[in-house]
């Protein structure tokens, strides 16, 4: 079974789960990006990031490197913005055919997970979705411990059932 981890990651702890998970799953992986960079400047990113996921805006993003087709299971990962998935993600999910394919949702959040897993789901029909994983971070960029706990046992609950 062949497994690609793809996520998007604006301050880096979607990056770090990402990584983690590729490690975890001897996975291939991709960053989403967009065509057009958000603005360096903090405030205006968060304005800009604020509008997009408030009005449900899809940006362009760069085409994957990799072929979709080769893999039976994606992992897909977003950071938490304004209580849904990073608009890159929405627009990855509305690009690209996940049909057929074991899809694993994964988000990263500072204390308010929203509705990010559910906002994935409605957007992976006709793909075998697997549990979401929804990860807290702290101030300090780390993972909580109630996190890295369930860390552990949604990455055995994955090897078990998918066996990967």
């Amino acid at each position: 079974m062949k497994t690609i981890v793809l996520y998007y990651s604006a301050g880096g702890a979607t990056e770090a789960a990402a990584k983690a998970l590729a490690s975890e799953f001897s996975a291939d992986i991709e960053r989403i990006d967009t065509l057009t960079p958000y603005p360096e400047d903090e405030e205006a990113m968060i304005a800009l990031g604020q509008k997009e996921a408030e009005t449900g805006a899809t940006p362009a993003i760069k085409p994957l490197a990799h072929d979709l087709s080769g893999y039976d299971t994606v992992i897909i990962g977003t950071p938490t913005w304004w209580y849904t998935m990073a608009p890159a993600v929405l627009t990855l999910l509305k690009s690209y055919d996940f049909k057929g394919k074991t899809v694993l949702p994964f988000q990263t959040h500072v204390g308010q997970p929203g509705h990010v897993i559910p906002d994935m789901r409605k957007e992976l029909k006709g793909s075998m979705l697997f549990s979401g994983l929804s990860l807290e971070y702290g101030k300090d960029k780390k993972l909580t411990p109630r996190s890295e706990s369930e860390y552990k046992e949604w990455t055995a609950a994955v090897r078990k059932e998918l066996k990967i």
